[in-house]
């Protein structure tokens, strides 16, 4: 079943998602959730997808960056972003507990945010913990455009949009990001904008 992704302006977007219990984490209900949100990112497509963006506000992502994805893109771009396959995770009450010093800067999009893109400066690398599908504590250390989903996704569920983050002279459309600025490096994408 896909589920409808709320755009910007709905309240849920901005509000603080409450955090999931071991019990629920484990009930039948949260399971089918995960299937239906892996399902609407799928279909999107997304490379992850927080509850509050459809419109349920629960501490709970799920993220994947399929390698289909990626093998269209240069090698060249995907290199400058670190950018790999992640495999499917849920993630229930995740928590940014580090983040490097160092910033890297690229265009995010964002599924309730549909059809536009900006310049957003996150940490290169994080930790994260968070609760698995059986409730178990996990951690993840991650660098490049893992870590970059990861804080876009923590950041929907504490009631966050990349817009509140991006350089705001650089906010467009994917469109006219696809005709006029994806292939230039950021630092030139910056000197042409003004910023």
């Amino acid at each position: 079943m896909r589920l409808k992704i709320v755009q910007a302006g709905e309240p849920e977007l901005r509000q603080q998602a409450r955090e999931l219990s071991r019990d629920e984490i484990l009930s039948p209900e949260i399971g089918q959730l995960i299937e239906w949100m892996r399902e609407t990112m799928y279909d999107a497509p997304g490379v992850g997808l927080a509850a509050p963006q459809v419109g349920i506000p629960l501490q709970l992502a799920v993220i994947e960056d399929r390698e289909q994805y990626l093998k269209d893109g240069p090698a060249e771009l995907l290199s400058s972003r670190e950018r790999k396959p992640v495999p499917f995770l849920a993630l229930m009450n995740p928590r940014i507990v580090q983040r490097s010093g160092e910033e890297v800067e690229f265009f995010e999009g964002c599924l309730s945010v549909h059809g536009f893109s900006a310049l957003v400066r996150r940490s290169r690398a994080v930790v994260v913990e968070y609760l698995d599908i059986n409730a178990e504590p996990q951690r993840i250390e991650a660098s490049g455009w893992f870590a970059r989903i990861l804080q876009h996704e923590i950041d929907h569920l504490n009631g966050c949009l990349y817009i509140d983050r991006m350089e705001p002279r650089s906010f467009m459309t994917v469109e006219n990001l696809t005709r006029h600025w994806k292939d230039l490096p950021v630092a030139e994408v910056r000197i042409r904008l003004g910023v």
